[in-house]
């Protein structure tokens, strides 16, 4: 695929307390086969040795610290990648949370992808799980909606939104509500509800780290907080669903879930 300027796009890497794992983040973001790119780092008020390496790669990248500091991380994740975007100037916007990392032609494939798009939005690509010891590559199959309200969709780190789009996400998305709800669910809740699918560019591009100290840990499956954060996740696309004046079905997923929640 030949490259072209106008297609600039922007790595946009959000960063707390990930020492251990930011140079392989920011190399794979700047040892990318695609030429026109920059790359931006938002510090989450780190007090690790972060900023320290940051500093090392200041002459190839921008770093900024995100001072908007809230006691939710969902919050914080949020209003990093928005001070990034802000910064930003690329016709594309990849979002990549410190811990993970891209393969090394992953955006010269995420932007074949949106060349071959009639409405290049957003394309969500697949993810590698990296667990301390494998690396795994799931099936992805979508949901039966008849079941569910939203579409299952991939990290936030295999997101990557036009800009004009990715503008109006952080218009309708950046509100301090439901804390549970990270910024990948939102998006992908958006994307539906505006365009009744999820485009996914079916290569695994993305390394996603399961770590023990992850937010997702907290929600181990059918536990109570499991349970809890569904609910809060039904509550949030009730909310965007009347915010964009679209339908909101009952489904069964909705009914038990609010069942569940009287008793706990």
């Amino acid at each position: 695929m030949s490259q072209n300027k106008d297609q600039n796009i922007s790595i946009i890497i959000v960063n707390y307390n990930n020492a251990k794992y930011l140079k392989k983040s920011l190399n794979s973001a700047l040892n990318q086969s695609y030429n026109f790119k920059e790359i931006i780092v938002v510090d989450d008020i780190s007090n690790d040795n972060s900023i320290e390496i940051l500093k090392k790669y200041k002459k190839k990248i921008k770093y900024y610290v995100n001072k908007k500091k809230t006691k939710f991380g969902s919050y914080n994740q949020i209003n990093s990648y928005y001070e990034g975007f802000k910064k930003s100037k690329g016709k594309y916007i990849f979002f990549l949370d410190s811990d993970d990392y891209f393969t090394k032609n992953k955006v010269k494939l995420v932007i074949k992808k949106f060349n071959q798009l009639s409405s290049k939005n957003i394309v969500f690509d697949l993810p590698i799980i990296k667990t301390k010891k494998k690396s795994i590559k799931n099936n992805f199959i979508q949901k039966n909606f008849y079941f569910s309200n939203w579409p299952r969709f991939t990290p936030q780190s295999c997101i990557t939104v036009e800009r004009n789009y990715a503008k109006k996400i952080f218009e309708t998305l950046r509100f301090k509500k439901f804390p549970t709800i990270w910024f990948d669910f939102r998006i992908a809740s958006l994307c539906f509800l505006n365009f009744g699918n999820i485009i996914i560019l079916r290569k695994y591009l993305t390394y996603y780290r399961q770590l023990d100290n992850s937010a997702s840990k907290n929600f181990k499956t059918l536990s109570l907080n499991w349970w809890r954060r569904r609910n809060e996740a039904h509550a949030f696309y009730s909310y965007i669903s009347k915010k964009l004046k679209k339908k909101n079905r009952l489904t069964p997923d909705k009914i038990i879930t609010s069942i569940v929640n009287l008793f706990i």
